[in-house]
């Protein structure tokens, strides 16, 4: 019997055909795994992008309130700095009348002389008097420093507030592409 010289490339063909049928039904299996695999990570990316979105308009709303409180605070600490100004005119007023408590003392010494059942009251006053007006010299001055710290709190609370307009500049620009 004589072998067909065919069948050995007929045999090799069909083997090939197996082959690559194999090798194409694997290739679709992992195709469709691959697709399976993207489909699941594009719906995990299109929950994280919902989520972001929310994170930002939550972010750009707590961004407006901290403006809000940071503009009422100025609004408040330029009326507190303008009442310590007053304090303080005030305190300085307080002051230049307690200054003529001195000369008071001294006449009270003179009457001292007409009276004597009043002398040791009024030289307890006279040194209550001095007591007092190195207090108020004291207070006075205590009074400038506050007035001074005031303002300078109101110049670092609009620099803040001016820095917190920045921050929120972008975020309005962001604001009308963002859903409610």
């Amino acid at each position: 019997m004589s072998v067909d010289p065919r069948t050995p490339i007929v045999q090799v063909m069909a083997r090939l055909g197996r082959e690559t049928q194999l090798h194409l039904d694997e290739r679709h299996r992992h195709f469709k795994m691959t697709d399976k695999v993207i489909l699941v990570i594009s719906v995990l990316l299109v929950i994280l992008a919902c989520v972001n979105v929310y994170y930002v308009t939550v972010l750009y709303q707590d961004l407006n309130g901290i403006v809000d409180n940071m503009d009422s605070m100025y609004r408040n600490l330029s009326r507190v700095d303008h009442d310590m100004d007053m304090v303080a005119q005030r305190v300085q007023t307080f002051d230049r009348h307690i200054q003529f408590m001195t000369p008071i003392t001294a006449h009270m010494d003179a009457i001292t002389d007409i009276m004597p059942q009043l002398h040791a009251s009024m030289s307890l006053i006279g040194n209550e008097m001095v007591s007092v007006n190195n207090d108020m010299e004291q207070m006075s001055g205590a009074m400038g420093g506050i007035a001074q710290q005031m303002h300078h709190m109101t110049g670092g609370m609009s620099i803040m507030r001016q820095n917190v307009h920045q921050i929120a500049g972008p975020m309005g620009a962001i604001n009308p592409i963002l859903p409610n």
